[in-house]
């Protein structure tokens, strides 16, 4: 998919006019007269002053568990630094790895009368219906993380990671390996989340036509534990395998401490290659290591595009992009370097 950049914000100047209430008769008028409409003028000075001041911005904001992971810890402390008041914005926060639970939340943003309702969804689907309410309320929609499934008519814009491009960029890279046979342990993120969709659909197309096979594929629920189990669980089985295709660092660190657990070789010319997706920074530090082989970048700082979306929103312009694809990249263990860690590990 083509990357596409935040167009030029267009901004528009406010301008408070004051409008003087006069009368050709006004000499006529008795002291109370005069009184009352001295402190009427300085009543609509005050609520001019007042709306020049501007008042909070009110946003809701639902997400997922930001103890998730390191990229969603990431994602949610650069949420938090960026909807203070000290940048004009009263925000509250929801989070959920349940899709049911997460339109709840919406639901009550909705009822508490937010201005913006932002959302990284636990499930592409289901939307539909709350998204046209928060509509029919008055109130924008910015995605953020992640896609869904919805009218693109019921949200201002999508911010968000290609995580079919990530999944095509890596398993591209397994075929780089030139392996002489594929047998692939699978762990898989939160089924039906974008991030699992499109890190699986790649994975998927290469094993139909490249006759590649998959040992095991298990949600893991982005969890390093229950992927130890899996990784375990194949072990003992006695079957054989040479990758460890992760949807998350996390899940892949469970899977290398099955694999040390039984003293299975891993990482650059080892037994078995593991991938990761996130690049948390101590995930990096494996690569450079050579422990582990791959890592795909998932950009988790998109709070600045949602600000400067919801200011241009505010002062009358126009968003030009509907959908901004954070910029990414994946990492080989044979290349990378000490700068990479340092530059993109979060």
């Amino acid at each position: 998919m083509k990357k596409k950049v935040l167009a030029t914000l267009m901004t528009a100047t406010l301008v408070l006019g004051m409008v003087g209430c006069g009368s050709s008769k006004a000499e006529e008028a008795s002291t109370d007269d005069a009184a009352a409409a001295t402190e009427e003028e300085a009543s609509t000075d005050d609520a001019a002053a007042a709306e020049g001041d501007g008042e909070l911005i009110k946003v809701g904001i639902i997400n997922n568990d930001p103890n998730e992971s390191g990229y969603r810890t990431a994602n949610d402390k650069d949420m938090k630094e960026m909807f203070t008041e000290e940048n004009g914005y009263e925000a509250s926060f929801a989070y959920s790895l349940k899709n049911d639970e997460q339109i709840t939340a919406a639901q009550k943003f909705i009822q508490d009368g937010v201005d913006y309702l932002l959302l990284s969804a636990a499930d592409t689907a289901g939307w539909d219906s709350v998204l046209q309410d928060a509509q029919d309320a008055g109130i924008r929609v910015i995605l953020f993380d992640r896609t869904i499934d919805a009218d693109e008519s019921l949200y201002e814009a999508s911010i968000v990671s290609d995580m079919a491009k990530e999944g095509e960029t890596a398993v591209e890279w397994m075929k780089s390996q030139e392996l002489d046979a594929y047998n692939v342990i699978h762990l898989q993120g939160v089924m039906g989340s974008a991030a699992q969709q499109g890190r699986t659909g790649a994975l998927d197309e290469a094993v139909a036509s490249e006759g590649w096979t998959l040992v095991t594929q298990q949600t893991a629920e982005w969890n390093a534990e229950k992927a130890q189990q899996i990784v375990q669980s194949v072990i003992d089985s006695g079957e054989s395998f040479n990758v460890i295709y992760a949807e998350n660092d996390d899940m892949a660190k469970g899977a290398v401490a099955a694999l040390d657990k039984a003293n299975i070789s891993h990482g650059v010319g080892k037994d078995v290659i593991v991938m990761g997706f996130d690049c948390n920074k101590w995930a990096l530090e494996e690569l450079l290591a050579q422990n582990w082989n791959y890592d795909g970048q998932c950009n988790p700082f998109q709070a600045s595009y949602i600000d400067e979306i919801i200011k241009t929103i505010q002062s009358g312009g126009t968003v030009e992009e509907k959908t901004i694809i954070m910029d990414e990249k994946g990492f080989d263990a044979t290349t990378i370097t000490q700068e990479d860690v340092d530059s993109y590990g979060i």
